[in-house]
C-alpha cells in the first residue's frame, strides 16, 4: 500500500470524524437549550396556577359561572 493514500485515508478518517463530533454538539446544545425553554415554561406554568388558586380563593364567586342573555 502506498503512503501516500494511508495518509489520505487517515486524513479523511479524522475530518468525518471531527465533523461528526461538531454535529453533536449542535445537538447537544440544541437539547440543552430546549430542556431549560421547557423548565422555564413549566416553571412559569405553576406559578400561573398558584396565582389563580389564590385569586380564585380570594374571589370564589367570580369566574364560575356565565350569565348569557339575548
Amino acid at each position: 500500500m502506498d503512503i501516500a493514500a494511508l495518509s489520505i485515508g487517515m486524513s479523511q478518517m479524522n475530518l468525518r470524524q471531527q465533523a461528526s463530533l461538531s454535529v453533536m454538539k449542535i445537538a447537544m446544545d440544541t437539547a440543552k437549550g430546549q430542556s431549560a425553554d421547557l423548565v422555564n415554561m413549566l416553571d412559569s406554568t405553576a406559578i400561573n396556577t398558584t396565582v389563580k388558586a389564590i385569586d380564585q380563593s380570594v374571589t370564589p364567586h367570580l369566574g364560575g359561572t356565565i350569565d348569557i342573555s339575548l
